[in-house]
């Protein structure tokens, strides 16, 4: 096996354990709430802890990763990320819930996440097949997506949900092997220039009103995907449906979550990513409106989970696609880390909202309205980025 390709193995299966595992959280709230007497609330700010923590740890993790090697992350952040299980199962506090959830599992989602693992595999693959080698690692995260609810939903049915969050955190370790696949601290160009350093990479990033525009877009994505994962299983028990429609609803949007992961990767080799992160965004919106406007039928909450698969994480292929094409692969983990720091900014706000829409307003429409604006407001913002390589990364493949 070519080494480009293992390093796609590896990756997207790490990917895969680390995002499905973390899409069984939406069902967990419900029976750890009954049974412990916590309130939504309350379990919706470990959650947005988690989003933040996951956020702002994201270039951290990614510059450590683009300076001594993605290897020793993602290892790490697998021991994290079980120790972090361990302690939403048996800490036994609302606070112990909230520090295993928010700051564990944040920072090891961090270390595990896409910044990480997408860095290495742009970096271990030509620049011509960089778009769809990375549709293909995040589609192995949305499998994971898919595959890890009915798994979920069958551990908490048959050992609840205690045993479900232990039995999570042994499969979390199984990246710890997967990631010494990844590969060590990147060789540093044999002879001529050595290119930008990582400072000026990020000075020039800070400058770029194309990278901010992105990042700024890229906190609507994260509100969205936050508050849909999280709060879909309570919507629909709020609308008098079965459990089961808000299992199958998260697994299918982790299915369709694939097959709109790997068509965006194709597309962004073709086309100017920019303009399809446009259309996916002005798509989310519509697709949310038509849900509102529908009678909340379990084919409805079906065919609205399948739809916003399709929409799902095909961003993150393609915001990947865009960093890389104008700062190059170097240090992609870096800076678009930064990017998806404002993603997490929105997916705190998002898994927050939620909950606070419920305790304040008594449903979640004001939540519902709010992610269709947004969707508006990033479909605009992407349309004038200026995506060309800059001259003092040309060198950069």
């Amino acid at each position: 096996m070519s080494r480009s390709l293992t390093v796609l193995v590896c990756g997207a299966l790490a990917l895969s354990i680390a995002l499905g595992i973390r899409q069984d959280f939406g069902l967990l709230l419900a029976p750890m709430s009954r049974d412990l007497g916590w309130s939504l609330a309350a379990l919706s700010l470990g959650i947005a802890v988690q989003q933040i923590v996951w956020g702002v740890i994201q270039p951290l993790v990614g510059a450590l990763a683009d300076t001594r090697g993605p290897h020793v992350v993602v290892a790490g952040g697998a021991v994290v990320y079980a120790l972090g299980l361990l302690l939403m199962a048996l800490g036994g506090t609302p606070l112990l819930f909230q520090l295993g959830a928010g700051l564990f599992v944040g920072a090891a989602l961090g270390a595990v996440g896409f910044s990480v693992v997408l860095g290495a595999v742009a970096r271990a693959v030509p620049p011509e097949k960089r778009s769809l080698y990375l549709g293909m690692a995040s589609a192995g995260g949305s499998f994971g997506m898919f595959a890890f609810v009915p798994v979920g939903q069958a551990l908490i049915a048959g050992i609840g949900w205690q045993g479900a969050v232990l039995a999570l955190a042994a499969l979390a370790l199984l990246i710890v092997p997967l990631a010494m696949a990844l590969g060590g601290a990147p060789a540093k160009p044999a002879g001529g220039p050595a290119g930008p350093s990582l400072g000026e990479a990020l000075a020039a990033a800070r400058r770029h009103d194309g990278f901010v525009l992105l990042t700024l877009g890229y906190f609507v994505c994260g509100f969205h995907v936050a508050f849909i994962g999280t709060h879909l299983p309570g919507y629909v028990a709020a609308c008098g449906l079965s459990p089961d429609v808000g299992a199958w609803s998260l697994a299918l949007i982790g299915l369709f979550n694939v097959i709109g992961s790997l068509a965006a990767g194709q597309l962004g080799g073709r086309h100017r990513p920019k303009y399809l992160l446009a259309g996916i965004y002005a798509l989310r919106g519509v697709v949310l409106l038509a849900f509102l406007m529908a009678p909340k039928t379990p084919t409805v909450m079906l065919l609205f989970a399948a739809s916003m698969g399709l929409l799902w994480l095909s961003t993150v292929p393609l915001t990947t696609t865009v960093v890389a094409g104008i700062f190059g692969p170097q240090y992609v983990s870096t800076l678009f880390g930064i990017v998806f720091l404002s993603h997490q900014v929105g997916a705190f706000l998002g898994a927050l909202s939620g909950g606070l829409s419920v305790a304040y307003l008594g449903s979640y429409d004001a939540v519902w309205w709010a992610s269709i604006a947004l969707a508006a407001a990033a479909a605009l913002i992407h349309l004038p980025i200026r995506d060309a390589r800059l001259p003092a990364f040309a060198a950069a493949r």
